[in-house]
């Protein structure tokens, strides 16, 4: 489901921020008004001093030299005051929108992520967002300035003389047209670009979180070959648009360098015919140098324009998309004891896709510690996920204590859900960060508990740094068996009711596994249980172990009586 965003949207970031900008737009005006008065007052004063004699005329020059370190000051005032602040707007403005943006993407759910790369995210609150500032915090100013500058100018040229006023006005309303025809054309080619940056991102992304996968199979140039491909792309995109701007700038630049030569040309003529004088020629050049500035300025905003399009319109794709909501009548959870029902659940990815599983039904008792076994692709880890509401049902009811899982609040849900799995994730931050994630508000005693309790803490205490060791990207200065161990003991000081451990021995060794599983064992006494492995040691113990395959649950009981039967299970067991 997506909700449309249009440009309207793009503007209302200025709000909170609105007297700033009020101030920074006034002082702009001022500036556009300082320039064009100043060239009037300038030129007004020259008429007067030629006819003035020169003792008085050197009087006159006297005062004006005096004054221009003052005019100097205000304008470096004000410039300084217009970009300074005009850049803090923008910065201000780019904060909130990645603000708005992550905090967007923290409500979607995972079936949103399975489509999207991360390096294509990432380039969404770097290359696009960067766009949209410069812009925001450039335009309105500029357009002040600019704006001022071409109607004072024009309206002063006008009384000069309506002839030569009317043909300029012409060049600038074919440079408009021109504007008009690129337009669309400039935008798509931005949309372009920033598409195939993303990819680089996406590229470079990928090739880094997997260095250590590229290392060990030695393939380095493969990764740079890969890299050099999304780089090629990205120039032979970037060529075209320079191409089509390269058209517009040349056409626009080209008209706006004719104006000074026409208005000579005409002027000429119409001084040969006596219906304008030297003097006036002078005057009307001076004024229409002016001109040329803003009309170069307003080109500016045109390619920056596209540009920030191009990036709001990825931008405002992802927040067009709607974020999940809590029903009306959604409840908190409380007192939770963990009984579980899955009644006639049918689940696929895609609405029209196969079905991953169909009418399964499933009660999970309080307290109960269950296994999950069945060959990969059965459906194990999405049974799982569908608890937590990682994803939703496709038909059927999940209920907890009773209560349907879609009724209850998401916070509320998932706060009573531990998951531990087999990719266990870690964040580039201290040993004590990444085990107070379960519980932020965790004591240093609590922190310390919840790793012996995971049989954490003697590890932990054998880094020179302790509970502050800083573990790297991902955990990358931890073996598998520690990674794991903190990632129970996270658990651990969450407290959950209900517990899921999805594959969370798979990739240990002997030594590893040990720790690991007296660390499930301690965790899961008194909690709903639910384990996902393909050991044996670890589903032994399990008072139910449920057999899953692509038909649904197919067998059901303890180790030895589904060795028995010699079915699904026998044979499973057989290759594990």
């Amino acid at each position: 489901m997506r909700k449309k965003i249009g440009i309207k949207k793009l503007f209302s970031y200025y709000k909170p921020y609105k007297k700033l900008l009020f101030i920074d737009l006034f002082i702009s005006a001022f500036t556009g008004l300082l320039v064009v008065g100043a060239s009037s007052a300038i030129l007004y004063v020259k008429d007067l001093v030629i006819k003035m004699e020169k003792e008085e005329a050197f009087k006159v020059i006297v005062v004006l030299m005096a004054v221009i370190p003052f005019y100097f000051a205000l304008i470096y005032f004000c410039d300084y005051f217009i970009i300074c602040y005009g850049h803090i707007i923008g910065a201000k403005i780019e904060k909130d929108m990645k603000l708005e943006l992550f905090s967007h993407l923290q409500t979607m759910p995972l079936s949103f992520y399975d489509n999207k790369k991360t390096g294509k995210l990432v380039s969404r609150f770097t290359t696009d967002l960067d766009n949209i500032s410069d812009f925001l915090h450039d335009m309105p100013e500029d357009v002040v300035i600019f704006g001022i500058r071409l109607i004072g100018t024009f309206t002063i040229l006008f009384f000069f003389n309506k002839t030569i006023s009317l043909i300029t006005i012409s060049i600038i309303m074919f440079i408009v047209i021109i504007s008009l025809y690129f337009i669309p054309k400039i935008h798509r080619a931005f949309v372009k670009n920033n598409e195939e940056n993303s990819k680089i991102n996406s590229q470079i992304d990928e090739s880094l979180s997997g260095i250590k996968i590229v290392k060990s199979f030695s393939n380095e140039k493969i990764e740079i070959e890969k890299f050099k491909k999304a780089n090629e792309n990205f120039v032979k995109r970037k060529k075209i648009s320079i191409k089509i701007f390269s058209k517009f700038y040349s056409l626009t630049a080209s008209c706006v360098l004719s104006i000074i030569p026409t208005i000579v040309i005409l002027s000429l003529f119409l001084i040969n015919k006596g219906f304008m004088s030297v003097d006036d020629l002078v005057t009307y050049i001076v004024y229409a140098d002016l001109i040329i500035a803003p009309i170069h300025g307003i080109i500016s905003i045109v390619e920056q324009f596209q540009k920030s399009m191009a990036g709001y319109q990825r931008f405002s794709d992802i927040l067009s998309v709607k974020s999940f909501v809590d029903s009306k009548n959604a409840v908190e959870l409380t007192d939770v004891k963990g009984d579980i029902i899955f009644k006639n659940v049918s689940f696929n990815y895609k609405p029209k896709g196969e079905a991953i599983f169909s009418n399964l039904n499933l009660n999970i008792k309080a307290g109960e510690y269950i296994a999950l076994v069945g060959s990969s692709g059965a459906g194990k880890s999405t049974l799982c996920s569908l608890i937590p509401r990682f994803y939703e049902t496709s038909s059927g009811s999940i209920t907890l204590d009773g209560v349907n899982v879609q009724d209850i609040k998401m916070k509320s849900l998932r706060k009573n859900i531990g998951f531990v799995m087999q990719d266990t994730y870690l964040f580039a931050d201290t040993i004590k960060a990444n085990i107070s994630y379960g519980n932020p508000d965790s004591t240093d005693e609590e922190i310390v508990l919840a790793a012996k309790h995971a049989w954490a803490h003697d590890f932990i205490m054998s880094f020179p740094n302790g509970y502050n060791t800083y573990i790297g990207q991902r955990g990358s200065k931890l073996s598998g068996g520690q990674k794991q161990r903190l990632a129970i003991a996270r658990v651990f000081l969450k407290n959950p009711p209900i517990l899921i451990f999805d594959e969370a021995t798979s990739a240990l060794d002997l030594q590893s596994e040990k720790y690991v599983h007296e660390s499930m064992e301690k965790l899961s006494k008194g909690r709903t249980t639910i384990v996902i492995a393909h050991r044996l040691s670890t589903i032994k113990k399990a008072k139910r172990i449920l057999v899953l395959t692509n038909k649904g649950i197919v067998e059901q009981g303890n180790h030895d009586e589904l060795l028995a039967k010699k079915g699904v299970y026998y044979e499973l067991s057989n290759l594990m």
